[in-house]
């Protein structure tokens, strides 16, 4: 690839992103999204999200590509930052959208600044213990692992990463530190899975009340305030099963880099 490459930036709750519009999913190499994510030699990210052509009835599809270089199946934050992107681009103050991803089809709602995702079934998929903590592990379409033993940021930075990469996960997790505070209400520390301790994770919010409602930690039936470093996620779980996430979007900035 030559000349420019024109890119927008985004961020929900403090977790940001490099969003490019590309018409196919070479169009951004790992080594570029890396070089691009570098908060000192680049323009400074979680992550690059393309936003390329998607299935017939959809209005696009979404690709991410951690600041590692890494390749998620899913990524929430990220998605309701692409569905604010296009709702922008179409003027859209408010309306439905629907993105591919690799974690299958998803519908959002944008209304101003804050999307509501359909997230799709998100459950409790069994428990182990690692490193000294007892996890119950979740799948959000991607996989988490989550633990409400107390966690001080040295214990996250120390334990996270080993869980991450434990031989336990053959493909990796993200790594959720929770503290039940009410019923309705849970403080969560993510360390992402390619990334590290970010501050807010939409899957691993809804992976999470998905986990402590099967759990019994919370009871099922409401909304869940999960209070993420960057801010709160509000996290409903219907009868079927599926995580409804509600959350902020913004527009940064706009530029261009040498491709």
């Amino acid at each position: 690839m030559s000349g420019a490459l024109d890119f927008y930036k985004y961020e929900g709750l403090g977790n940001d992103f490099v969003v490019i519009e590309a018409a196919r999913d070479d169009a951004v190499t790992v080594d570029l999204a890396r070089r691009l994510c570098d908060r000192r030699l680049g323009v400074g990210a979680d992550g690059v999200l393309l936003v390329l052509p998607g299935a017939a009835g959809t209005d696009g599809r979404m690709r991410v590509i951690n600041a590692d270089g890494s390749i998620p199946e899913m990524c929430g934050n990220g998605l309701r930052c692409v569905a604010l992107h296009v709702a922008r681009t179409r003027n859209l103050a408010e309306g439905a959208l629907r993105f591919d991803t690799d974690a299958g089809e998803k519908r959002c709602d944008v209304a101003g600044n804050v999307v509501t995702i359909d997230m799709g079934p998100v459950r409790h998929v069994g428990d182990v213990e690692l490193e000294g903590f007892a996890w119950s592990l979740g799948d959000a379409g991607n996989p988490h692992a989550i633990t409400i033993q107390p966690a001080d940021r040295s214990t996250i930075e120390r334990v996270g990463p080993r869980v991450e990469k434990h031989a336990h996960f053959p493909n990796g997790t993200n790594v959720e530190f929770a503290v039940v505070k009410a019923p309705d209400e849970i403080d969560l520390v993510v360390w992402e899975r390619g990334v590290g301790i970010t501050q807010a994770c939409g899957t691993g919010a809804c992976a999470t009340v998905a986990v402590a409602i099967a759990k019994g930690w919370v009871p099922a039936g409401g909304e869940v305030r999960v209070n993420l470093l960057g801010g709160p996620l509000s996290i409903r779980m219907t009868s079927e099963g599926h995580a409804i996430m509600r959350g902020p979007a913004s527009f940064v900035f706009r530029g261009s880099v040498p491709a």
